[in-house]
């Protein structure tokens, strides 16, 4: 893989510590801010918001910008509005800077994408995809973490501070890696056209099977700081730990989804689905035991991303149609997941039903997910293996 991807996921590692690290310091933001733990959980849906509706309309407006302009522009507003979050005393404020820095955050790994397979092997896109999304999970295990420690050291907007100095290091690295040639990228021969494969009900099954299982992802995530210090009951030294632990699980989801992603990618659903809903059910039936909790973190962890990851990269492979689109396409379908999962865990929340109760929302998804794989399955076989190149078929494949 080429270097200039990892270096990519660097930046990458920087947006996923500001995408997920609210999970550790949504109590902390409400508190501060005088509002609801489902108000400050809202947060986190105004980002995936930003990035789905940021996804192709940023991936569109920068395609008269050579990449490295495209990389370098998203990159610093994403930093400056950062800070601004950081010094903010407002809940609005600081909700449009959410949404702001996921428009930047959206154009960045739409082009990000892009680049990133363009420069893999044409059977490679989903280890590109892996490698790119090891930059969140990294956020998982490092970024995260270390807000959500920050946080409880020095307050929440430690944390902002701190991913705006994390996203120095890569712009610096975007400017000395990304080559720009000067010239700006032609534009898709029919930008019209690339958005008109939206209709292909392959690609429409592929990105709703990615949102609803990243969905349950985000919804489980969001809260599960206070699920383990209200249900669980363990103390808030504890939450370091477990969204480390999490964040260990999606890097190792990511790395298998990576393996099969290409290759084998029907064999990881058709096996990683099911087990994910056995974990979800299991979770929210033994959240109350620690020893419990703290293994269907790391595992659900895993198999969350490595089933949503898997997904994702396959719609690099359907949208055949909108290379130019195919990354934003690919984001915003995470991200409708992202905008989906903590709203509706929100909502048993509001009615006073407890926290475990996102958990159950996360296996109604993934359930949700099974049932439309089982009933587009003919459809999707004819399209989720992407062909092999001769160098990668083997004789039992």
């Amino acid at each position: 893989m080429p270097f200039t991807v990892h270096l990519l996921a660097l930046a990458v590692f920087a947006q996923g510590t500001s995408e997920f690290m609210l999970s550790g310091l949504v109590p902390d933001i409400a508190r501060d801010l005088h509002v609801s733990i489902p108000a400050a959980g809202a947060l986190t849906s105004a980002f995936a918001v930003g990035m789905i509706i940021g996804a192709p309309l940023m991936a569109l407006a920068s395609l008269r910008w050579s990449r490295r302009r495209a990389l370098l522009t998203f990159l610093v507003t994403f930093l400056l509005v950062h800070i601004l979050g950081a010094v903010t005393t407002g809940f609005a404020v600081l909700l449009a800077t959410r949404v702001v820095a996921a428009l930047a955050n959206a154009g960045f790994l739409a082009v990000a994408v892009a680049t990133a397979t363009a420069l893999a092997a044409p059977d490679a896109k989903g280890r590109a995809t892996s490698v790119l999304l090891g930059g969140v999970t990294i956020a998982c295990v490092a970024g995260v973490p270390a807000g959500a420690w920050l946080g409880q050291l020095w307050g929440w907007r430690s944390a902002f501070w701190a991913v705006a100095l994390v996203s120095v290091p890569a712009v610096i690295a975007i400017l000395r890696s990304v080559p720009s040639d000067g010239r700006p990228r032609p534009s898709s021969p029919s930008a019209r056209a690339e958005l008109r494969s939206l209709r292909n009900p392959r690609l429409v099954v592929t990105l709703l099977l990615g949102a609803l299982v990243n969905g349950a992802t985000f919804c489980a995530y969001t809260y599960l700081a206070p699920l383990i210090t209200t249900v669980t009951g363990l103390t808030s030294t504890w939450v370091p730990g477990m969204l480390a632990l999490f964040g260990l699980g999606s890097f190792l989801g990511v790395t298998v989804g990576g393996r099969f992603a290409d290759a084998r990618p029907l064999l990881l659903l058709a096996t990683g689905g099911p087990a994910l809903l056995l974990g979800w059910v299991t979770f929210a039936l033994t959240a109350t035991l620690p020893a419990a909790t703290t293994v269907l973190v790391l595992l659900q962890g895993t198999l969350s991303f490595a089933v949503g990851s898997t997904l994702i990269s396959q719609v690099l492979y359907v949208a055949k149609e909108a290379p130019t689109l195919a990354g934003s396409f690919a984001t915003a379908a995470f991200n409708v997941g992202g905008a989906l999962g903590p709203w509706l865990g929100g909502l048993p929340l509001t009615a006073g039903l407890g926290y475990r109760a996102p958990l159950w929302v996360s296996a109604l998804l993934v359930t949700t997910a099974l049932a439309v794989a089982a009933v587009s399955h003919p459809l999707r076989r004819r399209t989720s293996a992407p062909p092999q190149s001769p160098a990668h078929r083997s004789p039992s494949g």
